[in-house]
């Protein structure tokens, strides 16, 4: 699923805050389990939920916890298959237009108010209604109708048929119609803070201090996967290196990232287990380049466009695709664990990645000319090229979000990578939800570095570069190309899988010419848990990602 940033996750993604001694709340955040206690697991990250409200979130983080605290009609798998959820059976019309779900019986949500059909019909008609929402209404633009003709039967009708139902209803999660009820209309359903978080998942809200932890119990009842254990608390920091002393500490049993450099170290420690995979959710960092034409600005969406117009230039675009070293960036900031990266679309999404594109080269002296013959000369002899005109020097705003453990590096060496070719950048780190606010729709900013999380499907991340993701938040870049609207569209309801997966390398190959984007690397995931205090850990299925349900719903104490 998409989540930016997640890179997030998504993106997806997205990361923040602690104290110098590595806790970030230890006097408020629930204590660490005694062995006579109950069993509370303490998890480590670098991040935060921007929001509990599954409509407005952007931030991996917050999908982390909707994934334990909600449930979905599919359910997605670690080997990349779905399974059923809350629904036991589907039937399909022939023309594939009519799905029928039976919904289970006997599902409570956390407050004790049973689940039904018409909460699933609720919810999905919550997220098609709302085009406000960054991420889910995209997942409900084909569905006609949905409705819940009685307790255990959900019907959904379809405008055209899609290749890809089970991926769709994966990620729209079930909520209870008698609290989002009031908040359903206008702005009133992205406003909705949702802090007691009801749902129906195997885990459920404790309590939550945004930037600080979230603690959720478990829920003994849940009708598929009751936990063994009883309580998670994620626990949010900052520094890096007071993540991974956190885990050496026995302070946390379990941290979802680390930067690369602590894995030798953790590789050796006592009682503590580091493992490294592919993610479960693949992940594509990004460098983002400003390029919204001001015919597009969206400033009925709050759009301000000040990006510098040098980027809007394709030639300036590919001179630093060829100023970029990438194997540089993945041998320094990633410790050699990651491979290049070529287009949005992760090379963890199998047959989908056009592996056929030939990347741009690193070739300093080619960036060079191409900056030459386009027009751009260091007029002041300072170092710094100006515009074709003679003004407007190639000074670059770089940003990216003061939780991410590779940005920082990596910025450092694309400044001095760029200025090899009178490229200058000032570098700033900003808070998560600060950098959201400056990205879209207000393309306030000249360059940023973040990422995305991608989904099992390419859809979503196809979709982040249509000219209909710029004023609805999802769109990076602004970038606008009436060909590849058109292919997004045909792609979307194709039932011919080699014809779509066609078109989806065309489109790749689009975006990849125009040089939209610069994809540095594809990082592997790396993470490590106590081998003292849980066992049972899915380590074993191909992907690696502690943190997801799969895990936390059969991990047990250690006796």
């Amino acid at each position: 699923m998409n989540l930016r940033k997640l890179i997030p996750f998504l993106l997806i993604l997205a990361f923040l805050l602690t104290a110098c001694s590595g806790n970030s709340q230890a006097t408020e955040a629930p204590s660490t389990t005694e062995s006579t206690g109950p069993a509370v697991l303490r998890v480590g990250w670098a991040g935060s939920p921007d929001t509990l409200n599954p409509g407005a979130a952007i931030l991996t983080e917050a999908y982390t916890l909707f994934a334990l605290v909600y449930d979905t009609v599919y359910e997605l798998q670690l080997d990349g298959t779905y399974k059923l959820d809350v629904a036991e059976s589907a039937e399909t019309s022939d023309d594939g237009l009519v799905w029928t779900f039976k919904i289970r019986s006997g599902i409570n949500f956390h407050d004790g108010t049973p689940m039904t059909a018409k909460d699933v019909a609720f919810s999905i008609n919550l997220y098609t209604a709302h085009d406000d929402f960054p991420y889910l209404n995209s997942y409900t633009y084909n569905f006609a109708s949905i409705e819940a003709p009685d307790d255990t039967t959900l019907v959904i009708t379809l405008s055209e048929a899609v290749p890809n139902m089970d991926y769709l209803l994966s990620y729209l999660y079930v909520l209870p119609e008698h609290i989002w009820a009031e908040h359903a209309e206008g702005a009133a359903a992205t406003e909705f803070e949702n802090t007691t978080m009801i749902g129906t998942g195997p885990f459920k809200m404790i309590e939550y201090k945004q930037n600080e932890f979230v603690h959720l119990g478990a829920n003994k009842e849940h009708y598929q996967n009751p936990p063994k254990i009883d309580e998670i608390v994620f626990q949010t920091f900052e520094n890096q290196d007071a993540l991974v002393q956190a885990i050496k500490a026995a302070q946390v049993d379990m941290i979802t990232e680390m930067p690369n450099t602590a894995s030798v170290g953790l590789r050796n420690q006592e009682g503590v287990a580091l493992v490294a995979g592919a993610p479960y959710t693949p992940g594509v960092s990004d460098i983002i380049f400003n390029q919204i034409d001001p015919e597009n600005c969206p400033t009925d969406a709050g759009g301000i466009c000040t990006g510098h117009p040098a980027l809007r230039d394709r030639n300036v675009r590919l001179a630093l695709a060829h100023a970029t070293d990438k194997q540089k960036l993945i041998d320094v900031v990633l410790l050699g664990l990651g491979d290049p990266g070529l287009t949005l679309l992760p090379i963890g999404l199998g047959h989908w990645y056009n592996d056929s594109l030939t990347d741009y080269a690193f070739d300093v002296a080619l960036a060079n000319q191409t900056l030459d013959d386009a027009g751009y000369v260091d007029v002041d002899g300072d170092g710094v090229r100006e515009m074709p005109d003679g003004t407007n020097p190639l000074i670059f705003r770089m940003n990216w979000p003061s939780d991410s453990l590779t940005a920082p590096r990596m910025a450092e060496l694309l400044s001095e990578m760029w200025l090899l070719v009178g490229v200058k950048t000032e570098l700033q780190a900003m808070d998560p939800d600060a950098l959201t606010a400056v990205c879209c729709p207000a393309f306030d900013f000249d360059v940023m570095l973040w990422g995305w999380g991608s989904d099992p499907d390419p859809n979503l991340l196809l979709g982040v570069m249509t000219t209909s993701a710029i004023p609805d938040g999802s769109s990076e870049t602004g970038y606008s190309n009436p060909e590849y609207d058109a292919l997004y569209d045909e792609q979307a309801i194709e039932l011919d899988a080699a014809r779509r997966e066609e078109i989806v390398w065309q489109m790749q190959k689009i975006v990849h010419d125009d040089v939209v984007y610069i994809i540095p690397f594809y990082e592997q995931a790396v993470q490590a848990y106590r081998t003292d205090r849980f066992t049972g850990w899915i380590t074993d299925r191909g992907k690696l990602a502690l943190e997801d349900v799969s895990s936390l719903v059969v991990i047990e104490p250690v006796k």
